[in-house]
């Protein structure tokens, strides 16, 4: 079983690999490679997150903290893996909160101060929802990562 500050250490660099993976997405969208058309539908995020894992090098920090000695490379396959699969699954939820928000303003309109009690609560709470599931899954993927 992973220490606390093991398992955060592991969900900060599950998060580093992501914004890794954001950076790359957003040159390609920059660039014009990833389809970021606004009037096709999307929600902003391209078309899918990078593939290509490298770590900042934060990432490799924390990397070596938590493996200090020498990673045999069927084990790194097995990290990098389970990074890549936190990459794609933090990708759809962002992609999920996004497509909530839009179809929440769309439907209740965009300017939040005009909200009833009511839409404010649920807009809050569909947000909370999407938050608390992307959280539980992070502890989880962090606790795989690890080999737990």
């Amino acid at each position: 079983m992973a220490s606390s500050n093991r398992l955060q250490l592991a969900e900060s660099l599950l998060q580093e690999a992501v914004y890794q993976a954001r950076s790359k997405q957003a040159a390609g969208i920059a660039l014009g490679a990833a389809g970021s058309d606004p009037a096709s539908g999307g929600c902003g995020l391209g078309a899918e997150p990078s593939r290509e894992l490298e770590l900042s090098e934060r990432g490799q920090e924390i990397f070596h903290e938590l493996w200090p000695r020498e990673t045999p490379p069927t084990e790194l396959d097995r990290i990098r893996g389970s990074m890549q699969e936190w990459v794609e699954l933090q990708d759809a939820f962002d992609r999920k909160r996004n497509h909530y928000l839009r179809d929440f303003r769309k439907q209740n309109g965009f300017d939040r101060r005009s909200y009833t009690m009511d839409q404010a609560r649920e807009f809050d709470d569909g947000l909370a929802r999407i938050n608390a599931e992307l959280n539980l899954r992070l502890h989880e993927a962090a606790a795989k990562l690890l080999g737990d």
